[in-house]
């Protein structure tokens, strides 16, 4: 049975919103307490998630990810800015806005004396849902605990409890999912399955939201990717436009002749001579940043043999995140 992803009657009362999530100059700032300064957590951000995406939200740690994630929660306070779920401002609606997103936390802050089935059916009883609207069967089996209905929390795996998680802030039927870095340290096999959950979701209708610092995740999931740091947004686009503005890669050549200058051919393709400290003669070290869907390594090889050079010594380098958020904020 498909989830149904509109929430009670008065949250569908039109058209489903264009926007899940639609933040406006949001602004935290948290006060430094005695003498320690004020801490700027998140700058202005300005982030329009559309309905029905599955939106990855990345960031190395302390870039705001989770501030961001716990205003619409509901769990921290914005200094200022808007920020609205499924249509409802956080602070106008707080009630509407906390029923229209589900957040499964980092933590795997599960209570160890409860079974799945009691932990689904008062996390449902704290949202309000009568007992005949409660989908509890529906969910463990959606999320692969229906045979572990009635363990205690405690006996569960790492990955069970996670997928528990997942289930807990599904019971209000909600129609925004953010996933706070859910794979943090878990396994390869446990990620994979994490993901099958969450895109069988998504597919359903579940907007989903997904903070983590891992690019590759995000790569293969998401439809779209912002990338905060240091609390400011410095890029929001579909995955596939994104990573072409990243598409980059370094190629380091030795070669055993002293340079002074660039080889005409290699200077057009933008190489940089690095001297080595102290040694006027000697091998030269020759650094190409390229775009691999505009130049192969192979190319600046064959530009490398045409100057007459002999290479001693060849390595690439791929464009990692973190290259990323340098190239991304170098110019604030």
């Amino acid at each position: 049975m498909p989830l149904d992803t509109h929430m009670h009657a008065d949250a569908a009362t039109s058209a489903d919103p264009d926007l899940a999530i639609d933040a406006k100059g949001l602004t935290k700032v948290y006060r430094g307490q005695g003498k320690a300064q004020d801490k700027l957590a998140l700058d202005q951000v300005d982030l329009q998630i559309p309905r029905g995406s599955l939106f990855g939200l990345l960031g190395p740690n302390g870039a705001g990810k989770s501030t961001f994630i716990n205003i619409l929660a509901g769990l921290v306070t914005k200094t200022s800015g808007i920020a609205r779920i499924w249509g409802y401002d956080v602070t106008d609606n707080p009630r509407m806005a906390k029923a229209s997103i589900g957040v499964v936390p980092q933590e795997l802050n599960i209570d160890p004396f409860f079974t799945p089935e009691e932990m689904l059916d008062v996390q449902a009883g704290l949202y309000g849902v009568p007992k005949a609207e409660r989908r509890t069967k529906e969910i463990l089996d959606m999320i692969g605990l229906a045979d572990k209905r009635d363990a205690y929390a405690r006996t569960l795996s790492g990955g069970m409890r996670r997928r528990l998680l997942i289930g807990k802030a599904l019971v209000h039927n909600p129609p925004v999912l953010v996933l706070d870095e859910p794979t943090a340290g878990v396994d390869i096999e446990l990620r994979r399955q994490l993901w099958e959950n969450v895109v069988a979701l998504n597919k359903r209708g579940t907007t989903v939201v997904l903070t983590t610092h891992y690019l590759e995740e995000a790569e293969e999931l998401c439809d779209h990717i912002g990338i905060i740091n240091h609390g400011k947004l410095v890029a929001h686009d579909d995955t596939r436009s994104l990573l072409g503005r990243l598409d980059a890669k370094t190629v380091r050549v030795t070669v055993r002749e002293t340079l002074a200058i660039v080889p005409e051919k290699l200077a057009q393709m933008g190489a940089t001579i690095h001297p080595q400290d102290g040694i006027s003669d000697g091998p030269t070290v020759m650094t190409v940043a390229y775009r691999p869907s505009a130049m192969t390594a192979g190319q600046i090889i064959s530009a490398v043999t045409e100057a007459n050079l002999h290479i001693l010594d060849l390595s690439t380098e791929e464009t990692d995140l973190e290259d990323i958020f340098l190239q991304l904020t170098k110019h604030d």
